[in-house]
């Protein structure tokens, strides 16, 4: 594949020739070039991104790392081109080097690798263990590196690490043992080995392991915090440079009975038993920590914080201790709404929080001092995520990613006047080709009365005077919220490509619209929802004339495939369904998937409690209903709705002889994520639906 050159993103940012745009195809969509992990430097001068040059072909995808100067001064230049990815970039605190972890072409695991950014040359390997490492971050001096390394809880030198690597490899069985929950985390087998810190002087050959031998790394519970696929410590160096804040949970092995959680630790350089620093004194679980951050002036420790509430959702908010009393306080974004990224400025007196809403992802800003949170800016169309602060004075500035569903992300710098000013425009060219209309956002009343957010999409080539089929999308979570953005697993515009209207529906459960909202589903896991996701299609048959009433089809993914097969159970409004990883039984799904407690939370109880709510919201229980053909697609690889749920949903289908069919991805998980399984994906959804909305004769 041709990597993007100066040239060609210069080209990018001229106006496309006038020509008539044409449909969306799967070939635009996968082959865009992806922006992600944009990291602005202290002093606020440039920013680091991953920029991915996709490919059908694994072998043929380019990821890499570019450097954007904030003040728009110059393109984008390509800092890396070796053939795997970068990943964890971070800066030091002069702005003059990087580091990252990847896998160059000696290395048997990612290592860190440091690059001066100003200086011609190669990034320089500063580690070397067997077990692997990533999330670097820069000492305050620069003169250290810490890391994360996965290890065996026996293995205390880099020698037992190869040693106990050796035994295994040799073992003339295999085979996979427990003794306690959890077991499995979204596509992957858990095995013995957890996270640890290590600080490596660079210029050394050896690092620290920060943990060895500790008690808190002996404990049966102890974890990072989990994350799809991994468990992550996220240490940052305190201010001083003489101990690490880290992330930790102590109760991973009560989740098959209780909710678990995640606190604040601190560990010395110099070594030494770690101290934990937040849900002090409290007993069985706590509040749950993530992502902690120093302010940039050393006076305050931020972190993300859920509050423990016995319920399957709370809102996320910023803690912010003072450092080091110790001394804690919130900081909430009004309408209860959760916080997916924070910024906080130089000089530590504020915060820039982004959270969903309403469709959208919006930035706000939290005054440290008189706890006051304020909307600092809004896009008119899309989502600002990832936000980023850096720089003094004048020279402060805020970057962040901004995409709608007509635009693939794209680094910008958002002026105090709320302009967003574009630094990149990758996609720009490719983008004014095609024909991608707007969502529409409106509201529709629940019969409970709720009001509930809708976007609609209108097909390719519109023309007022036609009636077009509709396509109600289910989106997953169910603590999730169909946005304004690209994306790429259920892209609205290549859904709508063959002339469908998209209805996309945040019903009660979705995040975006508060806690309580979220919090609704809990006791009503799928008849409410599905409910609103009815009434709300009603609405716009009646709201825009051109959707053709008589022929309509649904579906979703994960739990938008629960809602699918729930719809199949107790509506025949739609002429087909589309369900991909949805269980069709409430107890098979709580006892295979990899986690279970919360689903039990969810419904009042265990199902073994007589729980009328197990049976009653069930699909299953309504076998007898199954009328509506439907294309189930499942990954092979799926631990979080396992395959077994597709299965028992297809005999079912089998049994009440209704028209389906099954597509399985052996070589995918959760999600269909390699581009010729993605692409067949897509054709499927277009084969069932063409097949069941073409117009009656």
């Amino acid at each position: 594949m041709l990597r993007l050159t100066g040239l060609l993103l210069l080209a990018a940012c001229a106006p496309a020739l006038a020509e008539t745009p044409r449909i969306l195809t799967h070939e635009d969509l996968w082959l865009m070039p992806r922006v992600a992990a944009p990291v602005l430097s202290p002093d606020g001068k440039q920013v680091v991104i991953t920029l991915t040059e996709p490919a059908y072909k694994a072998e043929e995808q380019v990821t890499d790392l570019w450097l954007v100067p904030a003040d728009g001064s110059a393109p984008a230049r390509r800092l890396t081109a070796s053939l795997t990815p970068e990943a964890g970039v971070v800066w030091s605190a002069d702005s003059r080097r990087i580091a990252f972890a990847s896998k160059r072409e000696a290395d048997t695991a990612n290592q860190i690798y440091v690059l001066d950014v100003d200086r011609a040359g190669e990034a320089q390997r500063v580690t070397d263990l067997s077990t692997g490492a990533r999330t670097p971050q820069f000492s305050p001096d620069g003169s250290r590196i810490l890391f994360v390394s996965n290890l065996h809880p026996e293995a205390l030198t880099e020698a037992d690490s190869k040693r106990i690597a050796e035994e295994q490899k040799s073992r003339t069985y295999n085979a996979r043992v427990y003794t306690g929950f959890p077991i499995r985390n979204w596509d992957r087998w858990l095995d013995e080995t957890r996270p640890r810190v290590f600080v490596q002087t660079l210029g050394e050959s050896e690092a620290r392991d920060l943990l060895a031998g500790t008690e808190l790394l002996k404990s049966p519970g102890f974890d990072g915090r989990s994350t799809p696929g991994s468990s992550e410590l996220e240490p940052q160096w305190a201010p001083d440079g003489e101990s690490i804040v880290f992330v930790a949970t102590t109760n991973r092995h009560r989740a098959a009975f209780d909710f678990t959680h995640a606190d604040l630790w601190q560990v010395p350089v110099a070594g030494g038993e770690p101290k934990r620093l937040t849900n002090v004194g409290v007993d069985g679980v706590g509040d749950s920590y993530a992502t902690p951050r120093f302010s940039p002036d050393g006076s305050r420790l931020l972190a993300l914080v859920n509050a423990r509430s016995g319920r399957i959702y709370s809102s996320t908010d910023l803690a912010h201790i003072d450092w080091p009393s110790l001394a804690e306080s919130r900081a909430r974004i009004p309408g209860d709404l959760s916080v997916e990224s924070y910024a906080a400025s130089a000089d530590g007196r504020s915060v820039l929080l982004s959270a969903e809403h309403e469709g959208y992802e919006k930035i706000w800003r939290a005054d440290l001092r008189s706890g006051k949170v304020e909307l600092a800016f809004a896009p008119e169309r899309g989502v600002y995520t990832l936000v980023n602060t850096g720089g003094r004075g004048s020279e402060a500035r805020v970057i962040a990613l901004h995409e709608h569903t007509a635009q693939p992300a794209e680094l910008v710098r958002i002026e105090r006047d709320g302009r967003a000013v574009p630094l990149t425009r990758f996609s720009a060219e490719r983008i004014a080709a095609l024909d991608l209309p707007p969502a529409e956002h409106f509201w529709s009343t629940a019969p409970n009365g709720k009001q509930i957010h809708n976007m609609l999409i209108r097909p390719p080539g519109f023309d007022p005077s036609k009636k077009y089929p509709l396509f109600v999308v289910i989106h997953g979570g169910p603590h999730t919220m169909w946005r304004d953005m690209w994306v790429l697993r259920w892209h609205y515009h290549l859904l709508a490509a063959p002339g469908y209207v998209v209805l996309l529906t945040n019903f009660t459960g979705s995040t975006g619209f508060g806690e309580a909202f979220a919090q609704g589903i809990q006791g009503d896991p799928l008849k409410g929802p599905s409910d609103e996701i009815n009434d709300a299609a009603d609405e716009a048959i009646e709201r825009y004339s051109f959707i053709d009433g008589s022929r309509q089809c649904a579906g979703g993914a994960s739990y938008g495939g629960h809602l699918a097969n729930w719809l199949q159970a107790s509506t025949t409004r739609y002429r087909c369904l589309v369900s991909h990883a949805g269980l069709v039984s409430l107890k098979s799904q709580w006892g295979t998937s990899d986690v279970a407690y919360g689903r039990e939370v969810a419904q009042g109880g265990p199902h073994w409690e007589d729980i009328p709510l197990w049976t009653e919201q069930s699909p299953i229980t309504y076998a007898e209903n199954f009328k509506t053909p439907v294309l189930v697609t499942f990954g092979e690889n799926d631990f979080r709705v396992p395959i077994n749920n597709g299965l028992e949903y297809w005999a079912v289908l089998q049994r009440q002889q209704v028209e389906s069919r099954l597509v399985v991805f052996p070589d995918e998980n959760h999600w269909i994520l390699k581009g010729e399984n993605s692409r067949y994906f897509y054709q499927e959804v277009h084969d069932w639906l063409g097949r069941w909305l073409t117009p009656e004769d």
